[in-house]
This record gives C-alpha cells, sequence and structure tokens, in this order.
C-alpha cells in the first residue's frame, strides 16, 4: 500500500510578537520579544505529516518571487517535504501577523497574497498518492477541483475546514474526511444546538472535531471515538490544530487505525503546544513516540469518561 501523502495549501511567513495579553479593538499593547517563523495551515500540515515518520510528503504550494520564500522553502525542505512549487511574480508570499500572549492564547492576521495563485490546474499528477490533505487558505473553488480530481482517481480527500466557512454540499460530497474544531464545527454545520447534532448533519463518512484542552472525537462508520487531551503547560498554541491534522493523516497512511492515529495526533499537537513557532515547535517522530511510552502520561480510562461527559454522549 502507498503511504504517500500530498498536501496541498497555504504557506506564509509568521511575524510574531509577544505581549502581556493580545490587544483589544482600539488598544495599543507594548510588545517585547519579535521573531519570524515558516508558517501557513498547509506548509505546518506537510511538516507535521513528514515529521510523523512513515508517510513520503509531497506539498502542493504558492510563493512569490521574494525574500520571504526562502524560509519557508527551507523549513520544508529541512523537514524532508517534496515540493511542487509555483511562482507568481504579481503577488507576494503570504504572512501571518500574530499576537502571542503571556498565556499562549494567540490573535492572527493573514495577508494571503501567492496563496490566493493556486489553481486547479496546479494539481501535480497523483500516481501513488494516498491521501490528499487540505485546508481553505487557498481559493475555495480551487480546494474543490482538488478535492474532486483526487476522488476520481481513488485518492483518499481530508479537509481541515480552517479558517471556517460555509462549505459548499460538493466539496462535502468529495470529503472522505472532515476536520473542524467547535468553532469550524458550528459554522460547517450551521450553527448546531450541540456536538452530536453538528456531527449528524455533516454527510461525510469520517468527521473528527478538535476540543483543545479536552482532546478530540471522531464519528466514523456510525462510531462515536474519543480521545482525551495530554496534559501539559501551553506556550504557544499557533500550531497545534495543524501540527493533529498532519500527524493523523500520516498515522492512517501507514496503516494505523483511527483510534491509534487520534492518539498520535494528540501527543504531537500537546508538545507542539510547549514550544514557540509554527513549523519549529512540531516534534518529530522519537519525540512523540517518548510521550506514548511514558504510561502515566497517556490519559486513562477517567480521561475518557470525563470527556464523554463533557461530550454529553
Amino acid at each position: 500500500m502507498s503511504s504517500t501523502v500530498l498536501v496541498a495549501g497555504s504557506a506564509n511567513l509568521d511575524f510574531v510578537v509577544r505581549a502581556a495579553h493580545v490587544p483589544a479593538p482600539g488598544e495599543t499593547v507594548l510588545g517585547r520579544q519579535f521573531r519570524t517563523f515558516p508558517g501557513g495551515k498547509g506548509a505546518n500540515q506537510a511538516v507535521a505529516c513528514a515529521r510523523a515518520g512513515g508517510a513520503d510528503t509531497r506539498m502542493l504550494l504558492a510563493l512569490g518571487e521574494d525574500d520571504f520564500a526562502r524560509p519557508i522553502e527551507a523549513s520544508l525542505g529541512d523537514a524532508g517535504v517534496r515540493l511542487h512549487v509555483v511562482r507568481d511574480a504579481q503577488l507576494p508570499t503570504g504572512t501571518a501577523f500574530i499576537c502571542l500572549s503571556d498565556d499562549a492564547e494567540n490573535a492572527i492576521t493573514v495577508a494571503p497574497g501567492a496563496n490566493m495563485a493556486l489553481q486547479p490546474m496546479h494539481l501535480p499528477p497523483l500516481d501513488g498518492v494516498q491521501w490528499l490533505l487540505l485546508q481553505l487558505e487557498t481559493p475555495l473553488d480551487t480546494v474543490l477541483a482538488h478535492a474532486r480530481a483526487a476522488r476520481a482517481a481513488g485518492v483518499k480527500v481530508a479537509l481541515n475546514a480552517a479558517p471556517a466557512q460555509v462549505l459548499p454540499a460538493a466539496l462535502l460530497a468529495a470529503l472522505d474526511m472532515l476536520i473542524v474544531n467547535e468553532g469550524e464545527l458550528d459554522v460547517v454545520a450551521g450553527h448546531p444546538p450541540d456536538l452530536a447534532t453538528g456531527l449528524a448533519r455533516l454527510q461525510v463518512p469520517c468527521v473528527i472535531v478538535t476540543l483543545g484542552a479536552r482532546g478530540c472525537l471522531a464519528r466514523s462508520e456510525g462510531r462515536i471515538l474519543l480521545q482525551p487531551a495530554f496534559s501539559i503547560e501551553p506556550v504557544d498554541t499557533t500550531a497545534a490544530g495543524d501540527t493533529f491534522c498532519g500527524t493523523l493523516v500520516a498515522s492512517l497512511a501507514r496503516g494505523q487505525t483511527l483510534q491509534q492515529a487520534l492518539l498520535r495526533a494528540s501527543a504531537a499537537s500537546a508538545l507542539a503546544c510547549t514550544r514557540l513557532g509554527a513549523q519549529s515547535s512540531i516534534p518529530d517522530h522519537a519525540e512523540v513516540a517518548a510521550l506514548l511510552a511514558d504510561t502515566a502520561r497517556v490519559p486513562g480510562a477517567a480521561a475518557h469518561a470525563a470527556l464523554a461527559t463533557a461530550c454529553a454522549l
């Protein structure tokens, strides 16, 4: 079986400033440290997939012809991601401006730039690809076209519906897996009164909802699966969701069950929250394996019961 994952999506250079708190509208906050980090949902997920081990990872991305592109390409290359780069001479490389507070919360504004240049025709050949992983930081028409092309080629399609937006039925019909957080579920499922209703409304074979510090749950083949979060002291949650998505799909590509993949993805995203930056925070296979080997830190039956209660399941 092929264990190749193609990620098609966004890549940004993140401009991060640390501050005591995220500014309110109209407020000026004096920040402290400032750094740049390679980021973007697509690129973050590709790095997470590659570092998870066991899955050959490729990425389709669009970059400008500028200096901002260089650290992004270097980070992806260092992680072992094979690149299919679309160059756009008219648009700058995507950027994100992030304020990170002392309690690990953040506020993010993205200038997509060249990410908006990614078109349906740019999808590379899918020979040998098992999973296509998509997000919503590139044009929606392109995301739909790529999903349909993958489905027609017999490739499984996973979409991380972030940033949140209402999705056309045609896109949902082309998915094998949908990954959302609670806020994204609310938008995509039409403001359901609870998690169970939201899951029931989405006609996708597998829907996964991440619940932050509580963990995650999945509805697959009529079953509900739960995975409590690992207990950590968060430093920066910027790429936690992306780490989860990339690790999850890589785990499935190399033949793990969905429950096993949820556990590994939860461990990886927990570790990512303990470090600064987006791609710089994503752990490798050995680090995740070490955490999973520490049985005292792996959530047990009590944590599963508490999560089930919190989810009203």
